[in-house]
């Protein structure tokens, strides 16, 4: 083992290290230095690690730790601090962090691009951050950061000054955003405890395969290996799943794996490297066998049942309104197509991490990442066969996660592992391991006949939609539900006849992802309107204009819209510019979108909120949902100081079991509903007590209490009090893609009805970061699997675009009061990336006359100009 020498941050260390450790590995594991973040598990293409050796920025999971002896390494944490201060106040006045977790090293790589003075103009800067990858903000407001830096490096401009305080409507900047943005807050993998051992999973390499046998012999035998778990160290129940327990946490010998993320055993060991190198050593004997690939042989009589506790139909909706036959029978025109959409893996920066920690009065302290902490404490302590009291559960804000953070994936065996040796455990999957374990985006086909009358308004849809929903269910009926209840868009459609299948295959399973399977029908849906206007001969815009739903109108699933109906706003939001585009003789395309806040669907919801009085200065908020980079608790603090008239910083806000505020997951556009209005309940019973002559002093200790409920939905064919209500509320949006003459995108204007921006700038990022989103799911992002492994785990060929690869975007924020939303306000995370792909999709057929129905568009000459993504000329025939 060799010794080196290093200066990190200005302070000498001698170091043994093995031959192959990487620096990344050297800085984060022996020394302790957590700025730098391990994204992408040294394929050196996410930008996360970056560090200055001997001035220049460079990427530390891909450097030999002895290939830098004898060099100066600086990280941020050894820059001085005025001028930290300026990088954490620059990114929170641009409000440029989101998740956090990119950032530290973009800060390290912009501390160099303007020391040197090359951040000249926004493309120039673009270029200069490629090496990076940020999934959450689209990047316009991280060059916005970047142009402040430079110029109060130059003198330009004097120091920010970020809004520190404000209620509602104010630009408040992001909780420990500035933390954020220089490493100082922690994600999970960074959390370092006494006595704390690594753990380590050993994986499926089949899609499906009996597991005779599981020798842990030669792993156990390795030096500071501790303890190895399996299916028989579950005290409890191994099953697990958010709405049908179906999934093993351990897989058993003599049963079948299921799909390529299956564990088989977890280990812990002295240090991470020790504890992976066991995982290797475990020897498990498969006998691989012939796996189920698509949903179409899924469904097939006779076929094989791919889950032991469920039939391979997953779930079934059907939504019918008037005769849709008569109805297309007497249309003036009828459209007819199919639809397919691709599978889709999150890509949050955070890989999945859980720390267990066992307490001296035999709980357990379960630090979680996860979309719901409060259903991770249930599910953990059912499988350790334990009271729920048993574990005190704390959300340690994730790094993204974009629903790809709902279900289990390694809190489970993480608190097993800390059982089994009684002692902490931490469990970080690689970048691999999180590719094929947790749940994607559904890929779906989508048959849709559509028709119009003389003058284009719609008349009837007929649809039919097929969704893979992998081996395990996660909510994957509830993906293809909400894909129904939403299948005809942002429009009125009297008649109607919507059949949504979701089935059981081998593949990876699929899950949440924003969206939510909307913006898989938005696609079809959109392009229907673009054919169908073609026939009536008028354009997209006004196709549009004809058919959008008004108060009063129906929805697709039979809910009558009585309020906050914002569509027509939107789509005059962006009329001018659709005109002058049109006008300058270039490309471009429109689409609308709708969707839901809130779960509904007959749903009961829950928000909760606690402010304990912890001291004359401090409040602490506890709420039960999670913050993932959208602002969730910004917002909340924000919501408190309206109405109690304190400032908003001295609001702490945090998730854990403290209280039972469990409301589960943080999913449908709902978090800002349900936490918002939790928030302002809690917040007026305090204002009472201030009212009356209390202060904060005299309340030290006590508890104001916020819990409101929702009960009022209905489920698909379901009547509430005479009525149809699938949701609460619903958010409204127009978009509009412009193309250069070359056809790659050159703008994106994004009209979104808000109810009420809480705060502004959040929500522009917000909106900002889903249009990057969907710009790659329409044209480069797709996760295609071969005999059920995905074809790449590359982070760069999953295809998420980089800063020159994306074009001006433009929000306009509408404000349609939303009466049951906090201060008017309605969910906006997921709708953002809704209409993307149809307005791209609708430009491109404007250019080159080509309607592209497969997504994502990689023949396409705007996904042509782009840098990311699998080659379009690989061989695909053997891809699902």
């Amino acid at each position: 083992m060799p010794m080196i020498t290093l200066t990190v941050n200005g302070r000498d260390h001698q170091l043994d290290v093995e031959a192959d450790e990487t620096l990344l590995s050297v800085l984060r594991d022996r020394l302790k230095v957590t700025s730098v973040k391990d994204a992408c598990s040294g394929q050196g293409q996410c930008g996360c690690c970056l560090a200055l050796i001997g001035g220049k920025p460079s990427k530390t999971c891909t450097l030999k730790a002895t290939a830098v002896k004898g060099r100066s390494i600086v990280t941020l944490e050894g820059v001085d601090a005025a001028e930290r201060q300026l990088y954490a106040d620059a990114f929170q006045a641009a409000a440029g962090v989101q998740c956090g977790f990119c950032t530290p090293g973009l800060v390290v790589r912009i501390k160099a691009l303007t020391d040197a003075g090359e951040a000249t103009d926004r493309q120039e800067i673009a270029a200069a951050l490629d090496g990076h990858l940020c999934r959450c903000t689209g990047y316009k407001k991280v060059i916005d950061a970047v142009e402040l830096i430079r110029d109060v490096k130059a003198g330009l401009r004097p120091h920010p000054q970020p809004t520190a305080d404000g209620g509602v409507g104010q630009p408040v900047e992001r909780f420990r955003g500035g933390d954020l943005a220089l490493g100082d807050r922690p994600f999970l993998a960074d959390i370092d405890v006494p006595g704390l051992l690594h753990g380590a999973f050993v994986l499926s390499p089949h899609a499906r395969a009996r597991v005779n046998s599981i020798d842990l012999s030669k792993a156990l035998a390795l030096p500071g290996v501790v303890g190895i778990a399996t299916a028989e160290n579950v005290p409890g129940d191994r099953w697990v799943g958010q709405i049908k327990k179906d999934w093993p946490v351990f897989v058993a010998a003599g049963e079948e794996v299921r799909y390529v993320g299956d564990v088989i055993a977890a280990v812990a060991a002295e240090t991470p490297r020790a504890a992976r190198a066991a995982a290797a050593l475990v020897a498990v004997d498969y006998a691989a066998l012939e796996p189920t690939l698509s949903p179409e042989e899924a469904l097939k009589p006779g076929a094989r049942q791919v889950n032991p506790r469920q039939p391979n139909l997953l779930s079934e909706t059907v939504i019918e309104r008037g005769d849709v036959e008569a109805a297309l029978a007497a249309s003036t025109h009828v459209v007819s197509g199919t639809w397919q959409t691709q599978r889709i893996e999150h890509l949050f920066l955070e890989p999945e991490a859980c720390l267990a920690v066992p307490l001296d009065d035999g709980r357990l302290h379960l630090y979680s990442q996860g979309q719901g902490v409060f259903e991770d404490r249930k599910a953990v302590a059912g499988v350790l066969g334990e009271p729920v009291d048993n574990i005190f559960v704390e959300l340690v804000p994730t790094g993204g996660a974009f629903g790809g953070k709902e279900d289990m994936t390694v809190q489970a065996q993480t608190a097993v592992l800390a059982r089994l040796t009684g002692r902490p455990v931490r469990l970080v999957l690689s970048r691999e391991e999180s590719v094929r374990l947790h749940p994607k985006r559904h890929p779906m086909k989508m048959t849709y006949s559509v028709g119009c009358d003389a003058d284009g308004h719609i008349t009837a849809a007929k649809i039919d939609i097929l969704g893979d929903s992998g081996c395990y269910a996660s909510v994957g009926d509830k993906v293809l539900e909400r894909a129904a209840g939403h299948a005809c868009g942002p429009y009125r459609v009297p008649a109607l006849s919507i059949h949504s299948i979701a089935a059981y295959t081998n593949n990876p399973p699929c899950g949440a992802m924003r969206g939510f399977g909307v913006n898989q029908t938005s696609f079809a849906m959109e392009g229907c309107l673009d054919l169908l206007a073609e026939k009536v001969g008028i354009d997209g815009w006004e196709m549009r204009w004809r058919n959008g739903v008004r108060i009063g109108d129906v929805f697709s699933s039979g809910q009558i819209l009585e309020k906050s109906v914002g569509l027509e706003k939107s789509l005059l939001a962006v009329k001018d510019a659709y005109y002058t585009a049109k006008a300058e003789g270039k490309a471009v395309g429109v689409a609308c979108a709708v969707k839901n806040s809130g779960i509904g669907n007959g749903a009961l919801e829950w928000g909760k909120c606690r402010l304990e009085i912890e001291a004359e200065d401090r409040i602490g908020l506890h709420i039960g949902f999670t913050e993932m980079g959208q602002g969730l608790l910004t917002i909340s603090t924000q919501s408190a100081a309206e109405i109690t008239g304190l400032p908003s910083s001295i609001f702490v806000p945090q998730v854990n079991s403290r209280f039972d505020v469990g409301v589960g997951q943080t999913t449908g556009s709902r978090g800002t509903l349900l936490a918002g209005n939790a928030v302002i309940k809690a917040a007026k019973a305090l204002r009472t007590a201030l009212d009356a002559g209390k202060t904060l002093k005299d309340l030290v200790g006590e508890v104001f209490a916020g819990d409101i409920k929702i009960d009022d939905t209905t489920a698909p064919g379901q009547l509430k009090n005479g009525k149809i209500k699938t949701h609460t509320a619903f958010g409204w949006a127009t978009q509009v893609a412009i193309l250069d003459d070359t056809g790659r995108v050159e703008k994106v204007i994004a009209a979104h009805d808000v109810g009420k921006a809480l705060n502004p700038r959040l929500a522009e990022g917000q909106i900002e970061g889903a249009v990057h989103m969907g710009l790659g799911y329409a044209l480069t992002e797709q996760l295609p699997c071969k005999d059920g492994m995905p074809v790449t785990t590359n982070v760069r060929e999953i295809g998420v675009l980089r800063a020159s690869d994306m074009p001006e975007v433009e929000v306009i924020l509408i404000e349609e009061h939303e009466p049951e939303g906090p201060f008017g306000a309605k969910g906006i995370g997921e709708i953002g990336l809704v209409p993307t792909a149809g307005a791209v999709a609708s430009a491109l057929a404007a250019f080159d006359g080509i309607r592209r129905t497969v997504l994502p568009m990689i023949d396409s000459p705007a996904a042509r100009a782009l840098s990311v993504g699998l080659d379009p000329e690989l061989d695909r025939s053997e891809w699902h």
